[in-house]
């Protein structure tokens, strides 16, 4: 048997009996599974018995309560009214759940007309942007592909609640990275990094109040996620100090906010560490070919209709947007 197929097969069993337990662990394995894996378990000649009883191990036992709460998230995010908080029952009572909840969301996103998941975005990895929402820890959400633009863009004021935008580091991964290639550092993450890029994060503020949501509801709404604009990727990035790239967000022909690359987590390269322990944690791992928005060094800044807005960052160039009706 080849041995990614073998990874196929024994490894959600492994997992799945490690986790038995935690039915919103089961359910985030089985979408990591299927996405990694699918493809060759097709091209294999496992038996189908055997695949389907690493599949039993994923039976989640409360999809309803996930389904009719991302139902309710979609449906207000794509009519652009405000999301309310969840009710007690069926809302996510902690972060693990929140990601749980996140795949769900991101199934109907995707089936709506937004396109398949190519990139990931990391929320709240940098000091300026925590005590900005008062969360103290990194959070992590989808981007999709219909929601991607890259180097200058038109955005339409009308398409948002409250329309934001973020400057960032992004980087573009140059091969897979499976659940099991950790621990995951600084140094051991860096050789699975292909490109480096210049980045604006799209926001939406979609909430009636966003801290009565709490973070796990946030989550599972891909904390503010509306897309982006990318940079030209920079290959020849490994002689650069990610640490001291300085990032600038222009409004309006008007500097509103400066930050360098050390803050998002001591090193750009951290945060993206600190994603793949977290999609580890939680059976999944990360694509070759998608890009991961590292965080924000500035501020999020609000733009109306009429606005000009661009973002630069040392050695990575910039990208820009113009806000139209």
């Amino acid at each position: 048997m080849h041995a990614s197929c073998y990874f196929a097969i024994v490894w959600p069993v492994v997992f799945a009996v490690k986790f038995r337990k935690s039915s919103v662990r089961t359910n985030v394995m089985l979408h990591a599974y299927l996405s990694l894996f699918g493809d060759e378990l097709q091209r294999s000649s496992a038996k189908k018995s055997t695949i389907k009883f690493a599949l039993k191990q994923f039976v989640m036992t409360d999809t309803k309560r996930w389904k009719r709460a991302a139902e309710r998230i979609v449906r207000q995010r794509l009519d652009l009214t405000p999301i309310e908080a969840l009710s007690p029952r069926s809302r996510p009572q902690d972060e693990a759940q929140g990601y749980a909840l996140q795949i769900e969301v991101n199934r109907l996103l995707s089936k709506s007309g937004l396109g398949r998941v190519v990139g990931h975005k990391i929320g709240c990895t940098t000091p300026v942007m925590q005590a900005f929402l008062g969360i103290p820890n990194p959070c992590a959400g989808d981007v999709f592909a219909e929601t991607v633009r890259h180097g200058s863009a038109k955005v339409p004021r009308s398409g948002f609640v409250k329309l934001g935008i973020e400057c960032e580091i992004a980087v573009e991964l140059g091969r897979n990275v499976f659940p099991t290639d950790g621990p995951f550092t600084r140094d051991s993450i860096a050789p699975a990094v292909h490109a480096v890029m210049a980045a604006m994060e799209i926001v939406d503020d979609r909430y009636r109040n966003y801290s009565e949501l709490g973070v796990p509801t946030l989550i599972g709404d891909d904390f503010f996620d509306s897309g982006c604009v990318l940079g030209e990727p920079v290959v020849e990035w490994r002689g650069l100090d990610l640490t001291a790239l300085s990032g600038v967000t222009i409004i309006n022909d008007k500097e509103v906010g400066r930050g360098t690359g050390g803050l998002i987590m001591g090193h750009p390269l951290d945060a993206l560490a600190w994603l793949a322990r977290s999609r580890a944690e939680r059976g999944m791992g990360l694509k070759q070919g998608e890009f991961v928005l590292l965080g924000s060094v500035v501020e999020t800044k609000w733009l109306d209709t009429g606005d000009t807005a661009r973002i630069e960052i040392d050695a990575l160039g910039g990208v820009a947007i113009r806000v139209t009706k």
